[in-house]
């Protein structure tokens, strides 16, 4: 990962602590309504799966080139306006995102990323970036106890809708139609 490269604008998030309403202060999470123990929620993992693997390319339609006209992935969505391109990959759910200004690595599915993001924190982590709103949801930039970056992705908007071609057209909200 390219750390702070990864979201222009937004540097790294400073302290461990929220101001609670009334001026009080709190643990991040408890402010996330976490319990104490190793982030896990609900009694699964906090990382879900691997949304995706985020590749680079110097742009979309020679990354497309390579990547579905020569290896053989099929698009499933492509969003000019922010330089992505989903493709599928033929034995699960994770896909491969091409990616014009986002380095390689994975990144996770979380419930909510602002939670995920505490939970780290909370265990000994750090944030590096976010969270911060995207097209399908929010995204935070974390590293673990050992200084590995981790991507956290939640689908809080909802799902990429395409038109034939595989061009985004809208974010539908889960449940109108998406897994």
């Amino acid at each position: 990962m390219e750390g702070a490269g990864l979201v222009e604008g937004v540097g790294p998030v400073e302290g461990a602590e929220l101001v609670a309403q009334g001026g009080g202060r709190r643990s991040l999470m408890e402010g996330a309504g976490l319990t104490e123990g190793a982030g896990l929620m609900d009694g699964a993992g906090l990382l879900r799966k691997v949304d995706a693997v985020m590749v680079k390319v110097p742009d979309l339609d020679s990354g497309l080139a390579f990547y579905r006209d020569k290896l053989g992935h099929e698009l499933l969505w492509r969003n000019d306006e922010i330089g992505q391109a989903g493709l599928r990959l033929p034995e699960g759910e994770t896909e491969i995102v091409l990616a014009t200004d986002v380095g390689y690595g994975p990144s996770w599915l979380v419930d909510d990323a602002d939670e995920a993001a505490a939970a780290v924190v909370e265990a000994g982590g750090e944030v590096r970036a976010g969270p911060f709103d995207i097209p399908v949801g929010q995204c935070a930039v974390v590293a673990d106890a050992f200084g590995n970056e981790l991507v956290l992705v939640d689908l809080s908007k909802g799902l990429y809708s395409t038109d034939d071609n595989g061009s985004v057209t809208a974010v539908e909200k889960r449940g109108s139609g998406n897994p």
